[in-house]
């Protein structure tokens, strides 16, 4: 008998509008898969994440002791497997909230980056351009992420002496590198010279790292703490729209630069994108809550 087909849907995070934020497409595996056909599966979709989600029986937790739905989850780029991503696990979170798989409030991800859970949460009172549509709000709830904290490190910019070429001549006021992924961490003097870049393409793939964060300081009167993009073309994402993990890495840094450990961060791509986010000091850990839209649903035949 072949392999039943894999349900799928294709949601948008951090948004609360159809083509908008990053698109994700999430599949729900009950049958096993090899990595060979996973990742096939993301070329065709050639978006920048799908995600598989694998239910954990009781059986297989009966040791521990969370009474939370446990769920394998794994993301690939049209690339490669990558190790944590932010707008997929919401996109996932979205898809089994709204579906009816999950009845709790709370959800945990077994993954490469350890336990990661998901909770549902009340919307909160701020409105933005993204969250409404033809005059009407959508769901009434918010998810919230919890994710390790990413420290940066000082970095000397001679050892990037292609970094001004390929910001097209942008000055840059600081220079830093992720601990974990190994991104180039880019600051610019505002929020506008980092929504107004135009990258050379060419040149960021030169990073040996994941990618190339760029930010600033939001324009003032914008509602926003900070604006950021993310270049990823070695992992098959020119432009990533939304980068929930770039964003564990985003708040450890401004929350030195502001002195606070809430902001309302915007993600200046093509595409838009509106995160809120607390970072939790003492654990370590930053909380992202952001809404998604599902618009596509289907199986994969395969």
């Amino acid at each position: 008998m072949g392999k039943k087909p894999v349900k799928y849907c294709v949601v948008d995070a951090f948004t609360d509008s159809a083509f908008k934020g990053n698109p994700a497409a999430v599949c729900l595996l009950e049958d096993e898969r090899d990595d060979e056909w996973l990742q096939s599966v993301a070329a065709e979709f050639n978006i920048s994440e799908t995600c598989y989600l694998t239910p954990i029986a009781e059986s297989e937790s009966e040791n521990d002791s969370s009474p939370h739905p446990r769920f394998r989850l794994r993301w690939f780029t049209p690339l490669v497997e990558v190790k944590l991503c932010g707008h997929a696990t919401l996109a996932a979170s979205h898809f089994l909230f709204t579906s009816g798989l999950v009845k709790s409030n709370n959800i945990e991800y077994l993954t490469l980056s350890g336990i990661l859970t998901a909770k549902r949460v009340p919307e909160t009172k701020q409105t933005d351009s993204l969250n409404i549509e033809n005059g009407e709000a959508r769901d009434c709830f918010m998810i919230e992420l919890d994710f390790p904290a990413t420290p940066t490190t000082e970095f000397d910019s001679a050892e990037v002496p292609w970094i001004s070429k390929a910001l097209n001549g942008a000055s840059v006021t600081e220079l830093k590198k992720t601990t974990t992924d190994q991104d180039l961490f880019v600051v610019l003097p505002s929020g506008k010279t980092v929504a107004d870049l135009q990258p050379e393409l060419n040149e960021i793939q030169r990073w040996s790292g994941r990618g190339v964060i760029v930010t600033g300081i939001a324009p003032s009167g914008s509602g926003f703490d900070f604006f950021s993009r993310f270049f990823c073309p070695n992992f098959g994402i020119n432009e990533d729209p939304a980068c929930g993990s770039a964003h564990c890495a985003l708040a450890t840094y401004w929350a030195k630069k502001l002195g606070k450990c809430d902001f309302v961060a915007y993600q200046a791509s093509p595409r838009g994108a509106i995160l809120n986010i607390h970072l939790d000091e003492k654990r370590q850990r930053v909380l992202l809550r952001g809404k998604s839209i599902t618009v596509m649903e289907g199986s994969l035949l395969v």
